[in-house]
């Protein structure tokens, strides 16, 4: 990060409709006390002028190689910045930057740069979905840049689906995480995650469910801090009502059984899988299929059956040679000792251990946590947000990948 007291952010955007939100994605990073230097492509600027980018950013707008020549601006910008984030990045501006040409200012910029960079794709599907642009992302992110995933909507005209520019406050977040890893190198680049979240809800009726008090966050703070270390990103979440994660393919589920059938599907071509998600450990051996009514009677009792133990079976089958699997145990008395001998049980590579409650842990942005390895180590993790946590099982992923 800059030795000044404001982190320098060079803005990239290139020429396609969703050039306007990019100026969303501006005000959060000045507001949040970021210095940025908006470089747009001269495409862009047939969408959003230089005269709003320099307001907005406080900053001029240099928009060609020949400005401010005695600067050395196509060099200079890229040199000084702690991080590069093109939005929106066009099928155009991916191919430039995979192959290295530099015809403006923008790619110059790339080329120079020697910090994290992040491309925020925004294109129609067919263009997301062409082998050339599959192709040029993968050989972006093989080199370390940051490729978040598109999001899912309508794009320009009538046409909805996949390459839409995720929402700006998302990627704000990315940026603000990647920030936070300074220069270090993407270390779960080229790495397919997959991430659940959530607490699953087995139905007693149309209206009634057996649930629990999962909010979901933490299987969000680690998809998010996944994301900026570079990796591909699948979140399979259940019943958290929060905002897509930019850069993360997301699967909706309901019940336990949904979960453990998208994971199953998801973990063929994983190279971690995170069960985060607080999986029902039972549901009701039948569900009605009208509303259960009340009545003066006193109530059958429900009778319950066992839902798979989706993490064992992961961990007992592993899908894919070398896959890394983590799991989760909330505890609410003798922690450490259930946590032992719930790693042992389930075979795991890394549990990740926590007291919950009602006020404890669910639904709150902190969390605390011991996370045992099956090699025997213990890592306490303080006190702390959420994103601190996972970026520590990170940490711990990444060496057991060899």
């Amino acid at each position: 990060m800059s030795t000044g007291s404001r982190p320098r952010v060079v803005l990239g955007v290139a020429g396609g409709i969703a050039a306007y939100k990019a100026c969303e994605l501006l005000r959060r990073l000045t507001e949040s006390g970021h210095e940025v230097r908006v470089v747009p492509t001269a495409s862009a600027l047939n969408f959003v002028g230089a005269a709003t980018w320099s307001a907005l950013s406080g900053q001029p707008v240099a928009t060609g190689v020949w400005d401010a020549v005695h600067e050395v601006p196509h060099v200079r910008i890229g040199q000084n910045a702690d991080v590069v984030v093109v939005a929106p990045a066009t099928a155009d501006m991916l191919a430039k930057a995979a192959h290295g040409l530099a015809d403006d200012l923008l790619t110059n910029t790339l080329l120079t740069a020697r910090c994290p960079v992040i491309f925020a794709p925004a294109m129609h599907t067919e263009m997301w979905e062409h082998p050339a642009t599959v192709e040029n992302v993968a050989t972006l992110r093989r080199r370390g840049a940051i490729v978040i995933e598109p999001a899912v909507g309508r794009l320009t005209g009538k046409d909805t689906g996949k390459g839409r520019l995720p929402d700006p406050e998302q990627i704000f977040q990315v940026v603000r995480r990647t920030l936070v890893r300074g220069s270090s190198v993407p270390d779960l680049a080229g790495r397919h995650v997959v991430v659940t979240a959530g607490g699953t809800r087995e139905p007693l009726d149309p209206v009634r469910f057996l649930g629990n008090r999962s909010s979901g966050k933490q299987g969000y703070a680690l998809a998010r801090t996944a994301i900026a270390r570079g990796a591909r990103v699948t979140l399979i979440e259940a019943n958290t009502g929060l905002p897509d994660p930019a850069g993360a393919d997301v699967v909706h589920v309901g019940t336990a059984l949904d979960l453990r059938d998208a994971v199953v599907e998801a973990a063929e071509d994983a190279d971690c899988v995170v069960m985060a998600a607080a999986v029902a450990d039972f549901r009701p051996a039948t569900r009605v299929d009208g509303k259960i009514k009340k009545t003066d009677a006193e109530p059958e009792p429900i009778a319950l059956v066992k839902n798979p133990d989706i993490l064992a079976e992961l961990a007992r089958d592993r899908l894919r040679p070398g896959q890394v699997v983590v799991g989760f145990a909330a505890e609410t008395d003798d922690v450490l000792a259930n946590g032992r001998a719930k790693l042992a049980r389930k075979g795991c590579d890394l549990l990740v251990v926590n007291r919950v409650g009602e006020e404890l842990t669910f639904g709150t942005d902190v969390n605390e946590a011991i996370v045992l390895a099956a090699d025997g180590s213990e890592t306490p993790v303080p006190h702390g947000p959420k994103e601190d946590l996972a970026d520590v099982v990170w940490d711990l992923v990444v060496p057991r990948f060899a």
